[in-house]
């Protein structure tokens, strides 16, 4: 799968200093959250600085696609903002990683996926599957927004704001996909450092795991 990860031309165009550490989880046992989980969550709500100037890159992004950060705001500065509840402990390793290193990061069920993921501008016709009132339903883009999508449809709408219902991370998930987003001034080691955190996570989670990263830079 991470061979096959893209982001088109008019993505890197509107932020060529983008990139994104790309990471592969295979033979995952989750479960529900526990201690220890409740714990990292409780260290990076300790740790997280709401002025991190990564944050400020991502509300500026947001602007340059016609989103409003203060409406919707991308994932870590929502994070930031709120005690973040327990999952189960895979979205919560990841979590605590997004806040306490200031990094927007998503975590897919790759087993979901139909195709590779691509980050592209929509066209406005791609669905996207939500939950509207307890009822399955299905939303839409706006044209131009910057998005997340397989073969079947949008999987994370704003870049990293909100993601769809197909590929949510689950106790059942066995194989995941996490995509770590940087912009400047964010330091590719500071990127590099996340990611070995998550993984030692992952690994203390589930031992046996087997995790393959990519980084996709311009």
């Amino acid at each position: 799968m991470l061979d096959r990860i893209a982001v088109a031309d008019a993505v890197r165009e509107l932020r060529p200093d983008f990139a994104v550490l790309a990471m592969t989880a295979e033979g995952l046992a989750n479960g529900p959250g526990d201690a220890a989980s409740a714990a990292w969550l409780e260290r990076a709500a300790e740790r997280a600085d709401a002025a991190d100037p990564h944050v400020e890159a991502w509300r500026e992004a947001y602007r340059a696609f016609g989103a409003k950060p203060n409406r919707t705001r991308p994932s870590v500065d929502a994070l930031m903002r709120r005690a973040v509840p327990s999952i189960n402990r895979v979205v919560d390793a990841y979590n605590a990683i997004s806040v306490e290193y200031a990094l927007p990061i998503g975590g897919e069920d790759s087993g979901a996926y139909r195709g590779p993921a691509r980050l592209v501008r929509a066209t406005g016709d791609e669905p996207f599957d939500v939950v509207a009132s307890g009822e399955p339903a299905v939303e839409h883009p706006e044209p131009g927004e910057v998005v997340w999508r397989d073969d079947d449809g949008v999987t994370c709408r704003r870049w990293n704001w909100r993601q769809c219902v197909r590929t949510r991370l689950t106790e059942d998930t066995k194989n995941a996909l996490f995509l770590l987003e940087r912009l400047d001034p964010y330091p590719l080691d500071r990127l590099h450092a996340a990611a070995g955190d998550l993984e030692a996570r992952l690994r203390e989670i589930s031992p046996d795991v087997r995790i393959t990263t990519r980084l996709l830079a311009w």
